[in-house]
């Protein structure tokens, strides 16, 4: 009997081993689908959106925090879920002081968060799904919704992927330091020489690409964006938290205009 029930044993086994190769093999082919992790990037037919300068009507953003002020155009047609619930928050006052909480090497920052340690209070603004795009990079000054969560089956766990959710605070980009190995190794890697180049001429992070949903590009005060990610912080577990309280006074929605541009200046 006891010989029966080792025998059935290694049977059930020996089954189960082969339900799960026999599951693998089922979704290999495709488990790389049917999330937002992955997209296919053309270089034929990318565009770098970005390294452009805005034009007349675009729907822009002027951030005002207590270092002085940037502005970003905004990219609906390319983030739609992400840059109206931006939008939406900005318009309703929900940035106004609200924290830079995040203050990491020079390389970004990260802002709007109610709480000082960059947590958030309300949840129903934290599950936009991530929408990525083969024209929108992490060049210098992109600003990108940041990533709150991943909903992941057995599927994405065994082969990666998953879908993944952003929300209300959003990652400033300034850049990461470009030596010559590793300007040499980006060109090597890079979906195309173009996109190589344009890292290598305007900064960024490159380790970022199509990582977060980018909303928009900084177009006015680039030097505010460099103070704000080379603040001195503490280190509270989870971000390097500025030592001095760095607040938004405001968030404004507006349209670009080329004229009122111009008077600024």
């Amino acid at each position: 009997m006891k010989g029966n029930r080792n025998a059935v044993k290694m049977v059930l086994i020996f089954t189960l081993i082969m339900g799960i190769m026999t599951f693998m093999v089922m979704f290999s082919s495709n488990a790389k689908q049917n999330n937002n992790t992955y997209i296919t990037v053309d270089p034929t037919t990318m565009k770098l959106v970005q390294l452009d300068p805005p034009n007349e009507g675009d729907p822009i953003a002027i951030v005002d925090t207590t270092l002085g002020e940037f502005r970003f155009v905004l990219y609906p047609q390319y983030s739609p879920n992400a840059v109206k619930n931006f939008t939406d928050l900005a318009e309703s006052g929900y940035y106004d002081g609200t924290y830079v909480f995040d203050s990491v090497r020079g390389a970004y920052s990260s802002a709007g968060a109610p709480n000082k340690d960059g947590s958030v209070n309300d949840q129903s603004h934290e599950v936009v799904e991530r929408e990525l795009h083969e024209n929108l990079w992490p060049f210098k000054g992109a600003i990108c919704s940041m990533t709150t969560s991943v909903d992941r089956g057995i599927k994405e766990f065994l082969f990666g992927g998953g879908k993944y959710f952003n929300g209300s605070r959003f990652t400033i980009i300034n850049t990461v330091e470009f030596d010559d190995q590793f300007k040499e190794d980006l060109l090597e890697v890079s979906e195309s020489k173009e996109l190589g180049e344009a890292f290598i001429e305007r900064g960024g992070i490159p380790n970022f690409s199509q990582q977060m949903t980018v909303i928009g590009q900084t177009y006015e005060g680039l030097d505010i964006v460099e103070k704000l990610a080379s603040l001195e912080t503490d280190d509270n577990g989870s971000y390097s938290t500025p030592k001095e309280d760095i607040m938004i006074k405001s968030v404004k929605i507006d349209k670009y205009s080329e004229t009122a541009a111009a008077d600024e200046d």
